[in-house]
């Protein structure tokens, strides 16, 4: 439509003028100052963020807890925090499992308590925050510190020319996902606050409680489970299967955040509908969708092969071990002018100069068995080389022979490169 436009202009065509291709800044692409500061603000999400904690504090000082409401903000909590974690995450933006169309409008309505965005919003965030991980295109990437990637990402405005595109039209094809994206403010003040307000109050009559606890104060731990994901799994814990970007394993962030802790490997296997592989790691989420899958509410369960898991494991203790190794001093064959003759290993340091073949030949020997080429494949020495031979000494490969094999003392053979 731009070229059209530009093009049925009889200034342009007349080269009166010509179109301007100079990109507006986007203000993220400025410096934030006293003058503008408030246009780097993300007027929607801050003031929901921020004032969430000062409407909870307001309801513990005017409102009694109540051991039921208590109890309903808890599973509360488990409801909507799953709606994240097996819906938002695991469903819909890795299409790790199916599920049961009666079980996606569930997720809908408990993810839609959680208050963290439409589906398409989230999905499409987080899929670019998977093939740009620690990048400037990453929505939230870690190598802007903890504060950014927790929340800081949230409170300030995100500049669309730098967030990596993501391909969400599978998303944008169901109808339920385009209703809630539709009419998420909807959706989201009705179970983020209604809805809890309402079993609390027609259940037992406690309106307040269940509003400023199973609504407010359980919604800031849903918020901060999700953002420790983003934050904290990309800071602490181990990094089992790969250590080329940020994520890692932890069992605190796991437990914080519904079993997403184990960071490194849904990195690593993002397509893997667990997120923890051993049976004792905290993983809720896995148990749920592993245990609906028996009633074919789920379906279709992915698993990355245990084969390629265990290669990852494999390959990263082999560099982790090359790193340890590396910081110690190994004696090296070539340094010290080594090579093997019938088993024996010779120090030709003092005979370099000497050697009637000259010094190269010996240079391209050091490190490698030369038996061969000493017994006739270049030349056959004489005895008195062989004598001379005998008096620079330093090692005997010793070789073990067992029914089937052949095996090399390590203690000597390592020194020989072949």
């Amino acid at each position: 439509m731009a070229v059209a436009n530009i093009t049925q202009d009889p200034k342009v065509e007349s080269g009166m003028t010509k179109p301007s291709t100079t990109r507006k800044k986007h203000i993220r692409e400025e410096p934030i100052t006293w003058e503008n500061w408030y246009k780097h603000i993300n007027w929607l999400h801050t003031p929901l963020l921020t004032s969430l904690p000062l409407i909870s504090i307001y309801g513990f000082y005017t409102t009694e807890i109540q051991s039921k409401t208590a109890i309903w903000a808890i599973i509360y909590y488990f409801i909507t925090g799953l709606g994240i974690t097996a819906g938002y995450h695991r469903l819909w933006s890795h299409r790790a499992y199916k599920a049961a169309r009666a079980f996606e409008i569930f997720l809908i309505f408990a993810a839609s308590g959680a208050v963290e965005g439409s589906i398409r919003w989230w999905c499409r965030d987080h899929r670019a925050h998977h093939r740009w991980t620690d990048t400037e295109s990453d929505p939230y990437s870690a190598h802007k510190g903890l504060f950014y990637s927790h929340i800081g990402w949230m409170l300030l405005k995100q500049n669309p020319n730098r967030i990596g595109k993501s391909d969400i039209s599978d998303l944008d094809a169901d109808p339920l996902k385009r209703l809630q994206h539709r009419h998420y403010g909807i959706f989201a003040i009705g179970m983020g606050f209604v809805f809890p307000s309402l079993i609390a109050g027609l259940g037992w009559g406690d309106w307040r409680g269940g509003f400023f606890f199973a609504g407010v104060t359980r919604l800031i731990f849903v918020h901060h489970a999700t953002f420790c994901v983003n934050s904290l799994a990309h800071y602490l814990g181990d990094t089992p299967f790969d250590d080329r970007h940020t994520p890692r394993d932890h069992f605190v962030t796991a437990i914080l955040s519904l079993g997403e802790g184990y960071h490194n490997f849904h990195h690593e296997f993002p397509m893997d509908y667990r997120n923890a592989i051993k049976h004792y790691q905290y993983d809720p989420t896995k148990w749920l969708i592993k245990v609906l899958s028996y009633f074919g509410i789920t379906y279709g369960l992915k698993k990355f092969p245990e084969n390629e898991i265990k290669k990852g494991i494999i390959m990263m203790k082999e560099k982790k071990l090359n790193d340890e190794r590396s910081k110690l001093d190994w004696e090296n064959a070539k340094e010290n002018n080594w090579i093997c003759i019938e088993g024996i290993i010779h120090d030709v340091t003092n005979f370099m100069d000497e050697h009637p073949g000259g010094k190269s030949l010996l240079i391209t020997s050091i490190g490698k068995d030369m038996s061969s080429a000493f017994n006739g494949g270049v030349y056959d020495h004489s005895n008195a080389a062989r004598n001379l031979m005998s008096s620079i000494r330093v090692g005997v490969i010793s070789v073990i022979h067992t029914e089937n094999t052949e095996y090399h003392d390590a203690d000597y053979s390592t020194f020989l490169k072949t």
